[in-house]
C-alpha cells in the first residue's frame, strides 16, 4: 500500500514563567515547540510522527538532491552528515562531540511559524503543549549555564535536575505532574529539541535554529526561571569543552538559498511571499486564499510553489483554500515511518469513519475527513492487538495528526481521520482510495479492477524504463 498523508511542524507558545513572576517574554521558544508527526496510512508514511527518533534519517549522500534532503529532515528529523561534508543548501550544519554532525533546515528570511499569530491562523496543535513548553524551559535553565554563549550546544544535565527545575517552575511535586514531565521529555527528544542519553539531557540540534536576535529574550527568560539544586549537575569532561560548533551552508538564516526567487520583489511583496509559504507549511488547516496576497496573485503564488518545490513539497488547493504536502516523487523516496500496528489501526478508522459512510451515501466522495467517529470499542472488536499496543498506536497517530479524538456522544468517544489528510495530493488520494477498496473488499470486482490497472501501469513503467536505457546506451 502506498498512501501519503503529509504535514508540517507546529508551533506553540513560549514557556511560562514561575508563578508570581509575571508574563514570560515571547522569544523563539514560541515558534520552536516540539514538531509533529506526519506519517501515512497503510503502508507508506512520508512525514513523521512525534515518535520520530533523533538522527534516524539516512546519511546525506554526495549526490542527494537538496529537495530530498529537506523532505527527509522534515519527515525524520536532523540529517546525519559525514564529518567532511557541508550541509545541503538552505540547511544549518551542526557539529558537537556528543551528537556528531547533522543538518537542520532553516526558514526563509529567518521568519518563524510565530508569524501565523499575526494572521490569526492556528498552528498545528500539540498534545499537552503547556507541559512541553515548561519542560523545554526547564531544560534550557539547566543546560544553558553560560549565558554569554549561544544556547546550543550547552552542557549535559541530569534528568533529575531538569525535573527539579520543572517542579520549581510549577510549584508542584506530585507523581502525576512528574509523569507528564517525563512524557514531555520523551516527545522533546523524539522531535530533536533535546537529546536524552541515559540519565542525562542536552539541548537538541533544533535549538541551534533559534535566531541570534532572540537570544537576549531567551537569556532574560532563563534568568527569571527559578533554579533547581545545582549540586546534582554532572561535570563535563574537559575534552568536550569547545568541541561544538555551528555553521551554515550559504546564509545562516536561510535567505541565501531563496534569494534568486525573493530578490526581485520589493520588501512588501517579499514579506507576502514568505508569509504565504509559512502559512501553507505550518498552519493546522488549509488557509483561505483571501487572507494571503501571495496566494491570490498567480505570479506570487508561483514563487511560493517554487520555494516549496526546492524542499520536495508542493502546493495543494482545496477550493478557495491552500496547503502544502510532499510532492509525489519525493514521497515515494522517503518511504514509510509508521509501524505495522499503527497502519492497521489507521486502516480500521478509515474503513469505519470514511469507507462505510461513503458506501452508505452519507459522506461525500472526495473527502477523507469525516464526522462519523469510530468508537474505541469498535476498534477493539475488530483487532487482535493487545489493548496496550492499540492505545500506543492511537497515541502515535494522534500525535502525528493522522487521527483526531472526538466526542461521539454523552459518554463515548471515538476517532476520525486527522488534519494531515488535507495534505494529500490528488495521486495520493487516489492511491488511498484504492488501498481502502483492497482492504475492505479484496474479492470484489472493484478490487480486481484496481489490481488489473496496477499491473497494466507496472508493465507500462517497465517498458518506459527499458526504452530510456536503450536510448542512453545508443548515445
Amino acid at each position: 500500500m502506498t498512501t501519503t498523508p503529509q504535514g508540517a511542524p507546529p508551533s506553540e507558545p513560549a514557556p511560562e514563567p514561575a508563578p508570581g513572576q509575571g508574563p514570560a517574554p515571547t522569544p523563539d521558544l514560541a515558534d520552536l515547540a516540539p514538531e509533529t508527526a506526519h506519517a501515512t496510512a497503510p503502508e507508506t508514511a512520508h512525514d513523521t510522527a512525534h515518535d520520530m527518533a533523533l538522527n534516524t534519517a539516512p546519511e546525506v549522500a554526495p549526490d542527494m538532491a537538496p529537495g530530498l534532503a529537506h523532505a527527509l529532515a522534515r519527515a525524520r528529523g536532523p540529517l546525519p552528515l559525514p564529518a567532511d561534508r557541508p550541509a545541503p543548501p538552505g540547511m544549518l550544519r551542526l557539529a558537537s562531540a556528543a551528537s556528531g554532525v547533522s543538518a537542520v533546515p532553516v526558514w526563509p528570511d529567518g521568519v518563524t511559524p510565530a508569524l501565523l499569530e499575526e494572521y490569526q491562523v492556528a498552528p498545528v496543535s500539540v498534545e499537552r503543549a503547556g507541559e512541553a513548553r515548561r519542560v523545554l524551559a526547564a531544560c534550557l535553565k539547566c543546560c544553558w549555564t553560560d549565558l554569554e554563549a549561544d544556547p546550543w550546544p550547552g552542557v549535559a544535565a541530569p534528568v533529575e535536575l531538569v525535573l527539579a527545575a520543572y517542579r520549581a517552575l510549577i510549584g508542584r511535586n506530585d507523581d502525576l505532574m512528574r509523569n507528564w514531565a517525563i512524557g514531555a521529555l520523551r516527545r522533546l527528544h523524539d522531535s530533536a529539541w533535546i537529546v536524552m542519553s541515559g540519565d542525562e539531557v542536552r539541548l537538541g540540534p533544533r535549538c541551534a535554529t533559534w535566531r541570534p536576535e532572540s537570544h537576549g529574550q531567551l537569556r532574560e527568560l532563563v534568568r527569571r526561571l527559578p533554579a533547581a539544586d545545582p549540586s546534582a549537575l554532572l561535570p563535563m569532561p574537559p575534552a568536550e569543552a569547545g568541541a561544538s560548533s555551528a555553521s551554515a551552508a550559504g546564509d545562516a538564516d536561510g535567505a541565501g538559498w531563496d534569494e534568486d526567487l525573493l530578490g526581485p520583489y520589493d520588501e512588501r511583496r517579499r514579506a507576502e511571499v514568505v508569509a504565504a509559504f509559512m502559512a501553507v507549511e505550518h498552519a493546522a488547516e488549509p488557509v483561505q486564499e483571501v487572507r494571503f496576497a501571495a496566494l491570490r496573485d498567480p505570479a506570487l503564488r508561483r514563487t511560493v510553489g517554487e520555494m516549496l518545490a526546492r524542499r520536495g513539497r508542493t502546493l495543494i488547493q482545496r477550493r478557495d483554500r491552500w496547503t502544502s504536502g510532499y510532492a509525489d516523487a519525493t514521497a515515494a523516496r522517503i518511504g514509510t515511518t509508521l509501524g505495522e500496528t499503527e497502519r492497521a489501526v489507521l486502516a480500521l478508522v478509515l474503513v469505519h469513519s470514511v469507507a462505510i459512510p461513503r458506501a452508505e451515501g452519507v459522506l461525500a466522495e472526495d473527502t477523507w475527513l469525516s464526522p462519523h467517529p469510530t468508537p474505541v470499542e469498535e476498534l477493539r472488536r475488530h483487532t487482535q492487538l493487545p489493548i496496550g499496543e492499540m492505545e500506543a498506536a492511537l497515541r502515535s497517530l494522534r500525535h502525528a495528526g493522522l487521527l483526531s479524538q472526538v466526542k461521539a456522544g454523552e459518554e463515548a468517544g471515538g476517532y476520525v481521520p486527522g488534519p494531515q489528510f488535507h495534505r494529500l495530493t490528488q495521486a495520493a488520494r487516489r492511491r488511498l482510495q484504492e488501498e481502502l477498496i483492497l482492504a475492505a473488499g479484496p474479492n470484489t470486482p472493484l478490487a480486481a479492477a484496481v489490481r488489473a490497472r496496477r499491473r497494466q501501469q507496472a508493465r507500462a513503467d517497465d517498458i518506459d524504463t527499458m526504452e530510456r536505457r536503450e536510448q542512453g546506451d545508443s548515445r
